[in-house]
């Protein structure tokens, strides 16, 4: 505790000096995923008040035990054990005019899957997720840095998802970029984002070609919100990222829609499609391979202690661009139920199918054989200070 309160009293006294901004990983980044949810506050929180510096952290721990080797994972990839995935602290100073900044440090076994290049190496479980400078002046925001992608419906930043586990089209898009995002807030209903980055998930470029990023958010109605956005840019043939590697135009086009349909129910709309040229084929040909997907939410507030939320998605791999093996379609169906203990606190409870078009998941028993169905079920504990 006192090795936190340090980390962040450093952090924040960077915040301190006039023009100085820093970043972060969790949801806050302007018109990427959802905000994370306030944090109850903490001490040191308390003693930030009227600063305009806001603060939050958080531990997850999970246990997960699989029938077969979970192969279209992220996250949850254990078959029997009890994980620290995350601890996530964010700091932040975003005024609505001015100049501000966010930052996002993330600790614990997850950080090498997501880590930027050249640090994927599965070598540090320390990342910083996301750092980025920010300036606001009338109805534009412009932030340059590291910061969260702008698809999907899921997010690093654990508290903000209500499944335990993190979809297929999570881990079939970027997690993060560095590079600059301008949005422009045309109107109280529609924003405008425009940007160039290095690509997927790269601190360092390993081209000479840039990704552009378009996007818009839009909220016709109160009750509906939509995401819709672009990327396109040069990126590795092989799917990660490599400065040896033959290389390709890369388009990931998303759709995320909401919609609340009471105070206890909301329903969510997911939809994917990435296409990779200069793909090479089994067989040795290049082709311009295609992966597309859907995924549907729903949440409900059963009482405001117990939530129960589900999902259902589907992502068909075409030429097995994202799982290696050609013509392959997954589905997965996952129930989640969850104690809302308090504000600091909540536990989990996840049950999870996946079935594969073509035996796609080792058996842990025998390594050389491949089963189409998958089952785990989970326990996760999110401490929030």
């Amino acid at each position: 505790m006192f090795t936190r309160s340090l980390l962040a009293a450093g952090i924040t006294a960077a915040f301190a000096i006039p023009g100085v901004a820093l970043a972060d990983d969790a949801p806050a980044a302007p018109a990427a995923a959802p905000a994370a949810p306030a944090a109850p506050a903490s001490p040191l929180a308390k003693l930030l008040d009227g600063s305009g510096i806001t603060m939050s952290d958080y531990f997850d721990v999970a246990y997960t035990h699989a029938n077969n080797a979970p192969s279209d994972r992220v996250f949850d990839t254990q078959r029997d054990s009890i994980t620290l995935h995350q601890f996530g602290l964010q700091i932040a100073k975003q005024p609505k005019e001015g100049f501000g900044g966010l930052l996002n440090v993330t600790a614990g076994a997850d950080v090498p899957i997501f880590a930027s290049y050249p640090y994927t190496n599965g070598s540090s479980q320390f990342d910083v997720t996301q750092a980025y400078g920010q300036y606001a002046t009338g109805p534009w925001t412009v932030i340059a840095g590291k910061f969260t992608t702008l698809q999907g419906t899921e997010v690093i930043w654990a508290p903000s998802n209500n499944n335990t586990s993190r979809s297929i089209l999570f881990g079939a898009i970027p997690f993060t970029h560095t590079g600059v995002r301008a949005t422009f807030a045309a109107s109280d209903t529609v924003s405008l984002i425009a940007g160039v980055n290095n690509g997927w998930d790269q601190v360092v470029d390993t081209n000479t070609s840039k990704t552009l990023e378009l996007g818009a958010t839009l909220t016709p109605i109160k009750p509906l919100s939509v995401t819709i956005s672009d990327l396109v840019g040069k990126e590795s043939a092989t799917g990660t990222p490599s400065t040896t590697a033959p290389q390709g135009t890369r388009n990931s086009f998303n759709i995320v829609a909401s919609y609340t349909v009471s105070d206890p129910l909301s329903v969510g709309i997911e939809y994917l499609n990435v296409s990779q040229s200069n793909f090479t084929t089994s067989t040795g040909g290049n082709i311009k391979a295609k992966y597309d997907g859907w995924a549907l939410y729903g949440t409900y507030l059963i009482t405001p202690a117990w939530r129960a939320a589900l999902r259902l998605e589907t992502l068909d791999d075409k030429d097995g661009f994202h799982f290696g093996i050609p013509s392959t379609k997954v589905n997965e169906g996952t129930l989640t139920l969850t104690w809302l203990a308090s504000d600091n606190f909540e536990l989990r409870g996840e049950v999870r199918r996946d079935h594969a078009s073509n035996p796609a998941f080792a058996d842990f028993s025998n390594a050389t054989s491949l089963n189409q169905s998958l089952f785990t079920y989970g326990l996760e504990g999110i401490f929030k200070f």
